[in-house]
């Protein structure tokens, strides 16, 4: 029905498509983005939302942007399954990050100094780019409060992590977020890698009892884009004005990430999760073997034909530099 309507001289609608329920953080940032992008186009720009995965596929959301099922869409490259190997690579080069806005900065870094980030990004237009908070380990019956602890656990993690974890004696495994809940409820899996905010906004905390603090780096990705073909056809204005968005787009999901983790920080303590601090020496020790596994994968490109150590030693070049009270400089040397 809605699209025998007739469109309203002089607007363009624009859909806009997520995996995710309007009540997602991400989905409010989104929300806030297109308030505002309605707001500075004077009408001129309307914003069409589709929810909850009734219009783009979590799985294959990049193949249909480029083919125009949506006009926008949430894009997640770091879990596609092909094409797009440097940039699920790259999401374990961030130790020694610790905000979103250095994740997002380091990631514009690497994209400017590295032509395949474009090539594994070809018909898209990214407007923005997503951090998110750093990861702990949340676990079902077993507290966690050293790494020896991890031995023998099924978790479920990102793919940046699977070695690591294995290198740990953990038994990891990648598996959809959506399917988590009921893998812990079941006893399927033992607990997940993931931030404080899930224990909210996924219900974490109704399944597991321990959540232990350790620092686990987080990347970022190009996390929101337009189908090229549908850019080409907006008025230079147009894209000038979603050009000026990202920084809008950037800022809320920042904001919402921020946000939620202290409410999902909350909700643990009411159902009563046990927090656990790991031991300095653990997480030194952590930290290494993450950095090595950052290195190996970078050279494990080569079979894809993408040389991954420049973009490796970049990043870490300027992960180095960064401290708690600046961001990140890329210059010209680094790059």
């Amino acid at each position: 029905m809605a699209g025998c309507t007739q469109p309203t001289p002089g607007v363009t609608v624009l859909t806009y498509a997520s995996p995710f329920s309007p009540g997602h953080p991400f989905s409010r940032a989104d929300i806030a983005w297109m308030k505002w992008v309605e707001q500075q186009s004077a009408g001129g720009i309307e914003i069409q939302p589709y929810w909850s995965g009734s219009l783009l596929s979590s799985e294959h959301s990049m193949h249909e942007l480029r083919h125009g099922v949506a006009d926008i869409g949430l894009i997640t490259p770091i879990y596609a399954r092909g094409g797009a190997h440097l940039i699920r690579a790259q999401a374990g080069f961030y130790g020694g990050l610790s905000t979103f806005e250095q994740q997002t900065a380091l990631w514009r870094c690497m994209a400017a100094a590295d032509p395949q980030f474009g090539r594994e990004l070809h018909g898209l237009k990214v407007l923005a780019v997503q951090g998110g908070n750093l990861p702990g380990i949340v676990t079902r019956d077993r507290a966690i409060r050293t790494l020896d602890d991890l031995r023998g656990l099924r978790l479920r993690a990102p793919s940046e992590l699977l070695a690591v974890l294995k290198d740990l004696g953990a038994d990891p495994i990648d598996m959809p977020m959506g399917e988590v809940y009921s893998a812990l409820a079941k006893g399927v899996l033992d607990g997940v890698v993931a931030p404080p905010d899930t224990l909210k906004s996924l219900h974490f905390a109704e399944v597991a009892k321990y959540f232990n603090t350790i620092r686990i780096p987080r990347g970022a990705y190009a996390a929101r884009a337009i189908g090229e073909r549908r850019w080409r056809s907006l008025t230079a204005g147009q894209r000038a004005l979603l050009e000026r968005s990202t920084e809008v787009w950037e800022k809320a999901l920042a904001a919402e990430l921020l946000v939620a983790n202290d409410v999902g920080l909350t909700a643990g303590r009411e159902h009563h999760v046990e927090f656990h601090d790991m031991p300095a020496d653990e997480q030194a020790r952590f930290d290494s073997i993450y950095e090595r596994d950052g290195e190996a994968r970078a050279r494990a490109l080569a079979r894809f034909g993408i040389d991954g150590l420049p973009t490796y030693r970049l990043a870490r070049s300027v992960a180095a530099q960064v401290t708690d009270d600046n961001g990140i400089r890329c210059s010209r040397d680094q790059t």
